[in-house]
């Protein structure tokens, strides 16, 4: 299949997330190109061997059994660059690349769109799937196109924007699991030192600004990274209460009937079609979940009870079962069955 210096066996799968769980895997590649990328996905459908593609490890809750497949781990670097007067700049990066490092280095060349989503863990390629989005922007604003390997037709495939089908934390990708391998994602940006409007009170609180204001992209990003370090949401090795998969739960979007039973202090954000999408830390702390909650050696943040982190001695039985003594309590408190954010292996809710 590869190079065997590329090439591991039983490789603990805990050692490549951020949650710091996971058995072994039964093969392990690191996949360093497109060229191998491709070569190692095809080598191994053509066997019937199960993969999972894995990028940054930062959305996965790994069975403490392991994965009894080939993981593959995405290691693609470089990008290109194409600029216009007036479009600003059209930029194709590899799907291994670190999605922080280059939201960075977009905003010190002085392009905007991506400071909101600056701190959000994991990879560029991963971005796409599950249209990552931070205070009140979304990946699917930026993207022009992805390309991808289609494992069931073996063949190349550009997604533009509209045929990736993005739509709050999922997108066509995630809607056929497994099936597209994300090689390259390709961005518009424009030009400019400003932010958009400020759409989130926290944030304009933080800032000192009204809501609607904007302010400089490089004094954006800095806020944005301060409200995701006092939330846990930056992932430090050194900090065990930062050892998670950032949010567990996906906000519900929930029809305007249903929205309407929800007590009055309910957070409530109107969708384009009609629905409304409430607050999941809302519904879990109204449950009476607690920050600081703890099952075994997982734990609720101390910082953010969406996040369930590993203090440092749990397994990913431990983290599933507190995922599920939460979810339990919003069902039985609120009707609502919350659906996870984190991509989960070998096990289920």
């Amino acid at each position: 299949m590869r190079g065997d210096s590329l090439l591991l066996m039983s490789e603990l799968l805990a050692n490549h997330t951020s949650l710091h769980v996971g058995g072994p895997a039964k093969k392990f590649v690191r996949a360093t190109s497109e060229q191998e990328l491709v070569g190692a996905v095809k080598s191994c459908d053509e066997t019937g061997e199960p993969v999972l593609i894995m990028g940054g490890g930062s959305n996965l809750l790994v069975a403490d059994a392991g994965f009894s497949g080939t993981v593959i781990r995405v290691e693609s670097k470089g990008n290109t660059f194409h600029l216009d007067a007036c479009s600003g700049a059209m930029i194709t990066v590899a799907s291994g690349e670190d999605w922080d490092e280059f939201v960075a280095f977009m905003i010190e060349r002085g392009f905007a769109g991506l400071e909101s989503m600056s701190g959000i863990p994991g990879s560029v390629g991963a971005a796409p799937i599950q249209n990552i989005g931070a205070y009140g922007h979304e990946i699917s604003e930026v993207v022009a196109r992805v390309r991808c390997w289609d494992r069931k037709e073996s063949a190349y495939k550009t997604f533009s924007n509209s045929e990736c089908q993005f739509s709050y934390r999922s997108s066509i990708f995630k809607s056929n699991p497994g099936r597209y391998v994300v090689l390259g994602v390709t961005f518009q940006l424009r030009q400019g030192e400003m932010s958009l409007p400020i759409t989130y009170s926290d944030l304009a609180n933080y800032l000192k600004v009204r809501l609607g204001d904007r302010v400089l992209i490089t004094e954006l990003r800095k806020a944005v990274l301060a409200l995701r370090a006092a939330k846990g949401m930056l992932l430090d090795e050194k900090e065990r209460d930062s050892w998670s998969a950032g949010s567990f739960f996906i906000n519900p979007i929930l029809s305007a009937s249903d929205a309407e039973k929800l007590p009055s202090g309910a957070p409530r954000w109107p969708q384009e079609d009609g629905r409304v999408k409430t607050s999941a830390a809302w519904l879990m702390e109204s449950a009476g979940v607690k920050k600081g909650d703890s099952h075994n050696g997982a734990g609720i943040s101390s910082k953010h009870v969406l996040a369930l982190v590993n203090t440092g001695s749990a397994s990913a039985a431990d983290i599933l079962e507190l995922a599920r003594i939460a979810r339990k309590a919003v069902k039985d408190r609120f009707g609502i069955l919350l659906e996870p954010e984190v991509a989960l292996v070998g096990l289920n809710l």
